[in-house]
């Protein structure tokens, strides 16, 4: 069976923005006159310990004499850092970081000669108060990426141990492999395609690019974790399980917007880092809503059979240690905005965690070893009558092993 459009249009549109935006870029050449830059654009500080950075003045002009100033975005995080002078052309030397007080900050290197390129002569300084602590939070995040990349396992293992997808909700897969794949185009794009890094430069000169290698390897596994299950779906027993008709205007809007933005960039309207930030944000809007199906048809069949607690568990795990993993750096750099200043990030991760509550609480509390009670059924069937649930208790036996606790020898 064929792969659906919705799946093979996003990664076509992969190639088409790297196609058209390498195509339609222009390369950035430093100046003739020459360049200011520094080695290291970011920077991790421990109070009390001073550390310096190493920076360059490449120029053709021999006779070339610059005094290079100093200007702190954020200040009393890192001592004042008196002016240098520097002669062409070429010019090494170190800037002395003296760490005040925890924080965050961005220095700017200026010149005196305004004809230096000095569109990377920045650094980005953390300042921690301490060492073990950034050691932990580098422990913990990769404790949960871990954990978050295993947790596709358990249910792609329990429909195979099965050979059955029955309790596994078709909205809820649906919309976690458009809301994957989505990501998976951001992370690639933003990672790989060095015109659309440019966009973000361009509107971020001091910033540093928020998708990491990492970043790359989980959205990407996360999409073939997701086509497995899909696979599985189209293989194993599924009983009358289709995605509904509401989940599927939900997405046809979703995708919608996305052709639009797409339009919007192919015609230079919208820049393609625009067009990435709504598949970010279409990621994000599903992600808000994908767990509502499961939990309601949980609630419609009294039980949980069918849907793999250890991939909640896992889930919980991971948004449980991200949101450890914010609280210590906050603390380490003194920078609570980085949470309550960005409450979208650490909502979502709060929200993901109430919901694998909530499943927890359905599996081992509200149905704990609970039959199901309504066989499943497209959106468009009506609810079975009373003598179909006895075939739904039989069916279910018959599933895990158990003889029926009947047999109607009538007739």
């Amino acid at each position: 069976m064929a792969l659906p459009v919705h799946l093979i249009l996003p990664w076509i549109l992969l190639f088409d923005i790297w196609f058209l935006a390498t195509a339609g870029s222009v390369a950035v050449q430093a100046t003739d006159h020459g360049v200011l830059k520094v080695d290291t654009p970011e920077v991790n500080v421990i109070l009390g310990q001073n550390a310096t950075v190493p920076a360059e003045l490449h120029t053709n002009d021999t006779t070339l004499a610059a005094t290079v100033s100093f200007e702190f975005q954020t200040w009393n995080i890192v001592a004042n850092i008196s002016d240098l002078d520097l002669v062409g052309p070429v010019a090494s030397f170190f800037i002395p970081l003296v760490p005040v007080n925890p924080g965050e900050t961005v220095l700017l290197l200026h010149s005196s000669d305004t004809d230096l390129d000095v569109r990377n002569a920045f650094i980005r300084i953390t300042v921690s108060k301490a060492e073990w602590l950034n050691v932990v939070s580098d422990v913990v995040g990769w404790l949960y990426f871990v954990a978050w990349s295993a947790s596709f396992y358990p249910q792609i293992f329990q429909n195979w141990k099965r050979q059955s997808v029955v309790g596994l909700n078709f909205d809820f897969l649906a919309l976690n492999i458009m809301g994957f794949v989505f990501y998976g185009v951001f992370n690639v794009a933003l990672y790989y395609i060095t015109p659309i890094q440019n966009e973000y430069f361009a509107r971020h000169p001091t910033g540093i690019n928020p998708v990491q290698l990492n970043d790359v390897i989980f959205s990407l596994h996360a999409v073939v974790c997701c086509l497995i299950t899909m696979g599985q779906c189209l293989i194993y027993e599924r009983g009358h399980q289709t995605v509904s008709k509401t989940c599927g205007l939900i997405m046809a809007a979703i995708g919608l917007a996305i052709v639009v933005s797409l339009c919007l960039s192919l015609s230079h309207v919208m820049l393609w880092l625009d067009f990435l930030y709504v598949c970010s944000y279409a990621k994000l809007g599903i992600t808000l809503i994908k767990y509502v199906p499961q939990a309601f048809m949980n609630y419609r069949r009294k039980s949980t059979h069918g849907w793999s607690i250890g991939n909640i568990l896992l889930d919980f795990t991971g948004g449980t240690l991200s949101i450890c993993q914010m609280l210590i750096l906050a603390y380490n750099n003194d920078d609570w905005g980085s949470i309550f200043g960005d409450p979208t990030k650490f909502g979502l991760g709060f929200f993901s965690i109430l919901f694998d509550v909530f499943f927890m609480l359905q599996h081992y509390v509200f149905y704990r070893n609970a039959v199901p009670h309504e066989p499943l059924a497209s959106e468009d069937e009506e609810p079975a009558a009373n003598g179909n649930d006895d075939q739904t208790f039989e069916d279910d036996d018959r599933e895990q092993g158990r003889p029926p606790p009947y047999q109607n020898f009538s007739n």
